[in-house]
């Protein structure tokens, strides 16, 4: 193959959103036609164009592995769409060299009312591959995605778990050129997405292109050597994954790391207490959406107390990006412990001490619990987000080495050895 897997140039897509009374009503014909009559000169509220993607320029090799990051509405699902030719754009053009294999949104590419066996022999087909390469790799694909029991079930009957899996494993195992895959793998459990990240690391190795987007900053920087930041639809960085995703993070660009229930009628809650804000901040006060290994990080959490007499215990459970929960913290302030509060707002802090945790991704709940009796008052899982990385200096409890450290977390322990100089050297074995 010479030449680019995928070149983008000038690339738009623009949405028009309807503005005004009418414009998006349903009406009848005789509705329509006495509105025409009765203001034949009035003028039409005009659409209010979005332009999800403006001016996007970029290239893909042959067997590169490309992240694409960015907050929510940035226009990355957008410009996966068109890539994948389910949309089409309103400026410019893309050039994709060799067949697509896209995973986009629970659903797409399959017929609900076919089978799982059958939709995997119609994904085939539209990849413009012969029933015997679909068959060679059929065993292969059923075995991946863990749906023996149900391969002749209709697919609108699965889970969106199962509906991801075999989406997946179709994908990945059909050997398209170039393989789109969306944050869809969010929807399953972090077992399997692993076992996809791992499949696609597989992938790569054989040459095939990759674009990947993910909210998993680890899983970008170490599947793809690349990522394109996004922004209102424009791109706004381009280069080595960990450098655009130390962009992205150290940006205003990521937005997980502090929430706010402003309208105190929908704030988790109840009567009793509700949720105000919740977010990640360091010793400075400051929101962090990325951490450093050597850094203390505070999970702060406001709420309002709005019927005194309750003894309340905020407390957060913190899980890693592979779903395991490294630690649950509970309030331990002498001040209000096993005592009742009186109305009013409360802003606890829970410190997390520097070199303790590992690199990757962390995923905290807030949740505020009387204990006697067993009562919980609001658990929003997955409040807040952020990234622990490492310091790169050495001095982390990793030392010099560079790989990727096991473990849910990462303290850094004091040593001590003891040296006594001399001793007798070893004789040579006769």
């Amino acid at each position: 193959m010479t030449g680019p897997a995928i070149r983008v140039e000038n690339l738009g897509k623009r949405y028009r959103l309807a503005t005004g009374p009418g414009q998006m009503d349903y009406r009848t014909l005789r509705e329509s036609l006495s509105s025409a009559i009765r203001k034949p000169f009035r003028r039409r509220p005009k659409a209010e164009e979005f332009w999800a993607l403006s001016g996007i320029d970029f290239q893909v090799q042959p067997g590169e592995v490309v992240g694409i990051v960015g907050r929510n509405g940035a226009g990355k699902s957008t410009l996966l769409k068109v890539l994948s030719r389910i949309t089409k754009p309103t400026t410019g053009f893309v050039d994709l060299t060799g067949r697509v294999g896209s995973l986009l949104e629970v659903g797409t590419g399959f017929h609900p009312e076919l089978s799982g066996r059958e939709n995997i022999f119609l994904n085939g087909s539209i990849l413009g591959m012969a029933r015997r390469e679909i068959a060679a790799k059929f065993d292969e694909i059923v075995a991946f995605a863990e749906v023996e029991k149900f391969l002749d079930t209709p697919v609108k009957r699965y889970s969106s778990g199962m509906y991801v899996r075999l989406a997946f494993a179709v994908a990945a195992h059909l050997e398209p050129e170039i393989l789109i895959v969306d944050e869809v793998l969010a929807v399953g459990d972090a077992t399997f997405q692993k076992k996809c990240l791992g499949k696609m690391g597989e992938v790569s190795k054989t040459g095939r292109t990759i674009l990947f987007v993910s909210h998993n900053m680890q899983a970008i920087t170490r599947l793809c050597p690349r990522a394109i930041l996004l922004d209102r639809g424009k791109v706004i960085a381009d280069g080595p994954s960990p450098e655009v995703t130390r962009a992205y993070l150290h940006s205003d660009q990521g937005t997980t790391a502090a929430r706010v229930w402003s309208d105190p009628a929908t704030a988790p809650g109840n009567a009793i207490v509700r949720l105000k804000s919740f977010r990640v901040c360091d010793r400075s006060g400051k929101t962090r959406e990325v951490i450093y290994t050597n850094e203390a990080v505070g999970l702060e959490i406001t709420f309002e107390v709005l019927e005194a007499g309750h003894v309340l215990i905020p407390n957060f459970p913190v899980f890693n990006d592979d779903g395991v929960c490294v630690f649950h913290t509970m309030e331990t302030d002498p001040e209000w412990k096993r005592k009742k509060r009186p109305a009013g707002t409360y802003t606890s802090t829970a410190w997390i001490p520097s070199d303790m945790l590992n690199e990757g991704t962390l995923l905290v709940g807030a949740a505020m619990t009387t204990l006697e009796p067993m009562n919980v008052h609001f658990f929003e899982p997955d409040a807040v987000a952020f990234q622990i990385l490492d310091t790169a200096d050495g001095e982390s409890s990793r030392g010099d080495y560079q790989g990727a450290y096991p473990g849910a977390i990462r303290p850094k322990l004091e040593w001590k050895t003891d040296y006594t100089p001399g001793g007798t050297p070893n004789e040579p074995a006769r």
